[in-house]
């Protein structure tokens, strides 16, 4: 016999219809919604995320509270973070309706999750979330960010976005997300997740990406701010060799020399073969780091 709870407390696609017609909601592209109407797959995701019972999980976008029933199943407790007028003000409802007993362990936060700076109740222990498209590095970066609590992670994001955040130095989708999600992450690719799973249907895939927070931060003297500007400056002409691309970063093309060869990276190289670590050493050694110098 299986202990979960009966399947009817997870959303099915004719309950993820019915509650969009109660409420008026259309999907809208602007928002990057795509509502999950497969419990199987949201079972999938907690699976994946390794949501443990004394996890305190935090939840972007929760969109009709698919994930989040999933969610509230597994963990201590869940808080949603959701930017949507009618949909943050339907989801306690839905909870309550279909998990009384769990109703006391969820809590809605209405904002956008760019803007969000602090949670109610205990730290979150774990970040798991179905993230719009249009917004995904920013909000997992700031969440990471925000809320060092944070140690595992899984998002599910456009297919694109999860090969960009997996890539290693070297791939050629290695870039500017990668390697700051590396500065707080060991990150991975856990999946794949067709686009039948979703109302309405994406004409894109989507994949599941794992970040478990490292043990130990990047070691350097320069602040996160000054590795993420020379991060920006590497890969904002993607084509150019460092001792170019750093010019505007450095002051001049001989002054990123300078920090390059200081930092033991080749001038000759280019931003999508460097790991943060190296970023980082390059930041260490600017000649131009004068108080509030980004």
């Amino acid at each position: 016999m299986s202990s979960s709870p009966a399947p009817d407390a997870l959303l099915g696609p004719a309950d993820i219809r019915e509650l969009a017609a109660a409420l008026g909601v259309r999907p809208t592209k602007q928002r990057g919604q795509n509502f999950v109407i497969d419990a199987n797959t949201v079972r999938r995701i907690v699976r994946t995320a390794e949501v443990r019972p004394d996890d305190v999980v935090v939840e972007v976008g929760p969109g009709l509270g698919s994930l989040t029933l999933a969610l509230l199943e597994a963990a201590d407790r869940v808080t949603a973070v959701e930017i949507d007028d009618v949909l943050a003000a339907a989801l306690p409802a839905t909870v309550a309706a279909r998990m009384p007993a769990r109703a006391d362990r969820f809590a809605l936060v209405h904002c956008d999750a760019m803007h969000v700076t602090e949670l109610p109740g205990p730290a979150p222990t774990a970040l798991v979330a179905n993230l719009p498209y249009n917004v995904a590095v920013p909000v997992l970066l700031h969440m990471l960010d925000t809320f060092p609590s944070i140690e595992r992670t899984l998002v599910m994001v456009q297919s694109e976005v999860a090969d960009r955040l997996a890539a290693a130095p070297g791939s050629k989708v290695y870039g500017v997300p990668s390697v700051k999600a590396n500065w707080y992450a060991e990150v991975k690719r856990s999946g794949a997740i067709g686009r039948t799973v979703f109302w309405p249907a994406p004409n894109v895939d989507s994949g599941l990406v794992s970040l478990v927070r490292r043990a130990e931060p990047v070691k350097t003297t320069a602040s996160k701010a000054e590795v993420f500007a020379v991060i920006d400056a590497a890969f904002a002409q993607r084509r150019k060799t460092l001792r170019a691309a750093l010019a505007g970063w450095a002051g001049s093309a001989a002054a990123a020399e300078t920090a390059l060869v200081a930092a033991g990276v080749s001038p000759q190289a280019r931003g999508e073969s460097l790991t943060v670590e190296e970023f980082a050493r390059i930041a260490e050694n600017a000649q131009n780091k004068e108080p509030g110098h980004q």
